[in-house]
């Protein structure tokens, strides 16, 4: 029965544990939106500004995977290069050690407190900024609540004769029981994917006195390479520099455990000798009060000296994950390369991801424009097969990204956002629509033109009128669309102005295009052909305003 106590109390611990730590990063994710958004580009600038974003964004919403992921969809979606992204994840690993410093603070027994705190403004506040608040404070509460339990049920274990002899190898002060604790530590962080819990588990072990202090210090190096696996996870189905940041990150870990496993017992005397304390000193009921100070010292310790140690050979780093992932042949991909599940990722990720992926979707319906420019006026051109294949390869690749970019968003909006997340999300959600519209109508007017022998097609005037208003759709689009691109704010009075004044234009085009169908001019089925032509610039024109008025919702 004692066995059954100890199980179920330090399972119910590490459940509170896990979803504290959630709630307290789901709340500091919501108010962290333009944080984030703003660090992406900082990220940008150099090596140590790239370590210090790192840090901040892993300290701000309180999980090492959750940026470690971030920086690989940022990486994939080229957003980001492979030398920013290693810096990210420099300081992505000083970063998560804020984790241990707050579960080393002796407040257990306040749980209780913080969980009744912020239980009010979660369930009643009617402000989102008061909610989350106390979704973070409740998160935090069940985090040391957890913490409690875990010490609790951890407990008999230091008088089970049976438990201490299953572990007495890995107390032992030689390299055979270190080396063992740094993988039980790795496979069980791969197992969990949480270095957070696992480091609330080593310091709740050697807290109660469980294991000593030189045992969990080991573990949590093992923990330090086993939290790669994340990033190793996520970059699975990515393209090369996302599988080269997880190859960065892996050898990063473990060559700092290596090189640090070998001066471990030197390692330790630095730890005691920086942190006020005897690791090893019992009171009165049992426990190790200093243990987990000494742990956390220890894990901020290994994670800085490792950080400033590989901070000069970025560059080194950069070119040999680049040697063992080589650049392949460039090809168009057909579809996303967004990388994981919405949910993986920060919903201010999530939408920068989705804005690289509609920027890039933009990229193809312009080619699509410059192609169909081509087929319609250059005969020699339009003898080619591969030119129309392109452009309807090209549609076919747009309404790919659509769907998944609907798909993605859907799944985002289910999340917790803020309102301007979720107006970014829907407005997203119309403009690449309107992308996808705009790639049809200009693959139409391809095909439609496909049948037919230019000097049939174009009678007279009917060649200027229609190049003329495919030239000044062209511009209305490339001006609408570019400010998107660019993020710049636009002119929706101007915008709704030109929109009309192209739709006037094109009154003009079928008055005059009818004229010549009435005096002959034309064949009946060229003549059909010539109005659907300039009705796809004109539905194009239409999308574009669409387009505007979507993405004018957010630019302001």
């Amino acid at each position: 029965m004692q066995t059954f106590t100890l199980i179920y109390t330090v399972i119910g611990g590490l459940g509170l544990f896990f979803y504290g730590m959630k709630s307290m990063s789901d709340a500091l994710q919501a108010v962290a939106g333009d944080v984030i958004k703003n660090s992406i580009a900082i990220m940008t600038k150099n090596r140590v500004l790239a370590v210090l974003v790192g840090l901040f964004l892993t300290v701000l919403v309180q999980s090492s995977t959750i940026t470690s992921v971030m920086t690989v969809g940022l990486v994939n979606a080229g957003l980001m290069t492979l030398k920013q992204s290693i810096g990210v994840i420099f300081g992505v690993n000083i970063g998560t050690t804020i984790t241990g410093w707050i579960i080393s603070i002796k407040v257990g027994k306040y749980g209780l407190l913080l969980i009744g705190l912020g239980i009010f403004p979660l369930l009643f506040a009617k402000s989102m900024k008061y909610r989350q608040a106390g979704r973070a404070i409740f998160g935090i509460g069940l985090v040391f609540y957890g913490l409690l339990l875990m010490s609790d049920g951890f407990r008999p274990l230091r008088d089970m004769p049976q438990f201490l002899e299953a572990i007495s190898y890995f107390s032992g002060q030689n390299y055979g029981a270190y080396f063992a604790s740094v993988v039980v530590g790795c496979l069980l962080t791969m197992l969990v994917q949480s270095s957070s819990a696992m480091l609330g588990v080593t310091i709740a072990l050697a807290v109660t006195g469980v294991i000593p202090f030189h045992t969990a210090a080991a573990l949590v190096m093992g923990e330090n390479i086993g939290t790669t696996i994340t990033a190793t996870l996520a970059s699975v189905g990515g393209n090369k520099n996302a599988k080269r940041i997880a190859l960065a990150h892996s050898i990063f870990n473990i060559l700092g455990v290596a090189i640090l496993f070998v001066a471990f017992p030197y390692y330790i005397e630095l730890i005691q000798m920086i942190t006020p304390g005897d690791p090893y000193y019992k009171d009165a009921t049992g426990e190790f009060p200093n243990v987990a100070v000494h742990v956390a010292t220890g894990h901020t310790l290994f994670n800085f000296c490792a950080t400033l140690f590989f901070l000069p050979f970025v560059n080194q780093l950069q070119r040999f994950v680049t040697w063992v992932i080589p650049d392949g042949p460039i090809a168009e991909t057909p579809h996303l390369v967004m990388l994981g599940e919405p949910h993986e990722v920060l919903p201010a990720t999530g939408l920068a991801l989705v804005k690289a992926e509609l920027d890039k979707m933009k990229s193809i319906v312009d080619r699509m424009y410059t192609k169909a420019h081509k087929f319609l006026s250059d005969p020699v051109e339009r003898q080619s097969p591969e030119l129309l294949a392109k452009i309807k390869n090209y549609e076919t690749i747009t309404d790919n990204i659509q769907k998944e970019v609907m798909l993605y968003l859907v799944k985002l909006l289910e999340r917790r956002l803020t309102e301007e997340q979720s107006a970014e999300a829907q407005s997203y959600m119309q403009i690449a629509d309107e992308l996808e519209s705009i790639a049809d109508y200009i693959e139409k007017m391809v095909f439609y033109s496909s049948k037919n022998k230019l000097d049939d097609l174009f009678v007279q005037d009917a060649k200027k009128d229609f190049f003329d208003y495919f030239a000044s759709v062209e511009k209305y689009y490339l001006d609408t669309t570019n400010a998107f691109t660019a993020m710049k704010p636009i002119d929706m009075a101007f915008i709704n102005r030109r929109s009309e004044e192209l739709r006037i234009t094109s009154e003009t085009i079928r008055e005059n295009h009818l004229a010549r169908v009435s005096a002959g001019d034309y064949l009946p089925l060229t003549a059909l052909t010539y109005s659907d032509m300039v009705v796809a610039l004109r539905k194009i024109r239409s999308h574009t305003k669409h387009f505007a008025d979507a993405y004018s919702k957010i630019s302001s």
